[in-house]
């Protein structure tokens, strides 16, 4: 199976934060690296909220990341794009997985999952713990039937995919050409019991509608694009070239993150700091004591 290929050639490049919590220096060198990727060759630059994650997303922090953005001296084209708007998309290419007999329902719990995990029976991904298909030979109708009345989440069957794609690549610009290996993440989660599409759906529907040519993010989502591949092959959508670079680390080595409590943009700009500055200072891979970049 093939996919599309581009038409317009002008380069399109996006920044996607989740308002889920304020952004820190990390999410300021991600933008600041795709910003300048853009506009460097003359390209676009977007954004796009990615607000579908109802129980955590806050307009507040959106309202921050605006505010953050401005402050290190970052403009984007066109209009803001909220995911919450789109949902209908997502429904609608979910029901089209659905019907094709690619996704299945599962009703496992986390607490099932964790005892599973404290077995030792499950394999280790990229992403943590593989998926070990528990729901995935249920009888169809029995399923149908506890969908009905049980809590559940709809997955990807992806050795079923890739029977109907085969081999699929995608080319890195830091990395060269990439074999995708969905398997490897086991059978990922399309639909969440909680919220209305997962992140993998959502953002491979999004950075085709939005015709984002090159996809400039973090290496930390690297392992993401295998199953974003496979699910634009299955779409038939088209497939970005994708630039995965180097993320900002602690002196333990673990990424700044907002469940980490890394220091914020926003005390930065309540503490005086210039943006401009402190953009300049990113950009130069200049970082405060402790902080660096990681190893690709």
């Amino acid at each position: 199976m093939t996919s599309r290929v581009y038409v317009n050639h002008d380069i399109v490049v996006r920044f996607a934060p989740s308002p889920n919590g304020l952004l820190h220096l990390g999410h300021a060198y991600a933008a600041l690296y795709a910003y300048d990727f853009a506009r460097e060759r003359g390209g676009k630059f977007l954004l796009r909220i990615e607000d579908i994650d109802v129980g955590r997303c806050k307009t507040e922090y959106a309202d921050a990341i605006l505010d953050d953005l401005r402050w290190l001296g970052i403009d984007w084209d066109g209009q803001v794009v909220f995911q919450s708007k789109r949902l209908d998309s997502y429904a609608q290419a979910a029901e089209q997985l659905k019907q094709e007999g690619l996704l299945y329902p599962c009703f496992c719990t986390r607490s099932s999952m964790r005892t599973i995990r404290q077995n030792n029976k499950l394999e280790e991904g990229p992403d943590g713990p593989v998926y070990p298909g528990i729901c995935r030979g249920l009888n169809k109708d029995i399923a149908k039937e506890r969908a009905s009345r049980e809590p559940h989440c709809w997955r990807l069957d992806i050795k079923k995919s890739l029977g109907l794609t085969g081999k699929l690549t995608w080319h890195d610009g830091l990395r060269g050409e990439q074999v995708a290996d969905p398997a490897a993440l086991g059978d990922v989660v399309i639909i969440p019991k909680d919220n209305p599409v997962s992140y993998h759906l959502a953002v491979t529907l999004d950075d085709a509608r939005d015709g984002i040519t090159h996809v400039v993010r973090g290496e930390d989502l690297f392992s993401s694009t295998h199953i974003h591949r496979l699910l634009q092959a299955l779409l038939l959508l088209p497939t970005p070239e994708y630039v995965h670079h180097s993320v900002l680390v602690d002196e333990t080595g673990a990424k700044l993150s907002k469940s980490r409590d890394s220091d914020s943009l926003a005390q930065l700009r309540a503490d005086g700091e210039d943006g401009l500055q402190a953009a300049g200072r990113l950009r130069k891979n200049i970082f405060p004591v402790g902080i660096g970049l990681s190893k690709a």
